[in-house]
């Protein structure tokens, strides 16, 4: 390899290099860094000193119930909210690819539009159509409380998947828009109907794309936050260690931003172990 192609590698991964290292390894290594110390006091009202701890926070965070309940909370959630929302995005997506649709522009702007609106928005609207004081469907809110502690989990899926779907539609569609459509001639000649073909050419052909938006999902799901916390105005049913964010946000709060960098580490590497967990098996299975 030439100097000349050397200097030009160099000067296109450059700029990415350093926006990777100022915004994602040291923020990283700096929040485990700050996991290792703790605070010490000399005497009740003495000043606060930072020193070193060794993993004194991280058997705080192992030893923390309420946080690991939040974890099991976060997981529930993704076990029935991920697959619901994926199934309306690669719904929507075979229909619109289908050409039974009018105005596919159209449909596309409409199912994107509510990614459009900042999480925070989107709760704080949702947070008022579930109130019995405020909501215009009082017929629904009178006779189910949205935000009572056994259904708020569930007032929250629906918020996240109302924002979402769309999102995961389009990478999807995009997906299926990249398929020959010569494939589509030859099982249109073989016979294959419709359905037949979504089932056994569309879906398999945009895989990638599916597992890509699950891995999306995942990670979405470990950091839920502006939901939960916004509907902590709403319901009381919602704590500040309700999800494993709001832990950490209540945390540094306090503050006690040591715990609440172990919390964060321990985190990142629970997302980490799952999302890679999930790309394992689907390549096994891709392979078999």
């Amino acid at each position: 390899m030439s100097k000349r192609h050397t200097r030009a590698i160099f000067f296109f991964i450059t700029p990415f290099g350093v926006l990777f290292a100022l915004f994602y390894l040291i923020p990283i290594l700096y929040a485990i860094w700050q996991s290792l110390y703790t605070v010490k006091r000399s005497g009740t009202f003495g000043p606060a000193e930072d020193v070193f701890g060794g993993l004194v926070q991280y058997r705080q965070v192992f030893s923390d119930g309420p946080f690991w309940q939040s974890v099991e909370r976060v997981l529930l959630f993704g076990a029935v909210q991920v697959p619901i929302m994926l199934g309306l995005a690669l719904f929507l997506a075979l229909l619109l690819d289908s050409g039974l649709v009018q105005g596919r522009r159209f449909f596309r702007l409409v199912y994107f539009l509510p990614y459009a609106v900042p999480g925070v928005v989107a709760a704080i609207m949702w947070g008022y159509l579930y109130s019995p004081n405020l909501s215009p469907f009082t017929a629904v809110t009178s006779n189910a409380d949205l935000l009572s502690p056994s259904l708020v989990l569930w007032a929250m899926a629906n918020v996240v998947t109302w924002v979402y779907v769309g999102y995961n539609m389009l990478i999807i569609y995009s997906a299926l828009l990249a398929v020959p459509t010569e494939i589509y001639e030859a099982a249109k000649i073989d016979g294959a109907g419709a359905f037949r073909t979504a089932w056994s050419i569309k879906i398999p052909m945009v895989m990638p794309a599916i597992v890509l938006t699950t891995v999306f999902s995942i990670i979405g799901t470990l950091q839920l936050l502006a939901e939960p916390q916004v509907f902590r105005s709403f319901s009381s049913a919602v704590s500040s260690t309700y999800t494993p964010n709001l832990t950490v946000l209540s945390t540094s709060g306090i503050p006690n931003f040591h715990l609440a960098a172990a919390f964060s580490v321990v985190l990142a590497l629970a997302t980490f172990v799952l999302s890679f967990s999930f790309l394992k098996l689907t390549q096994r299975k891709g392979v078999q």
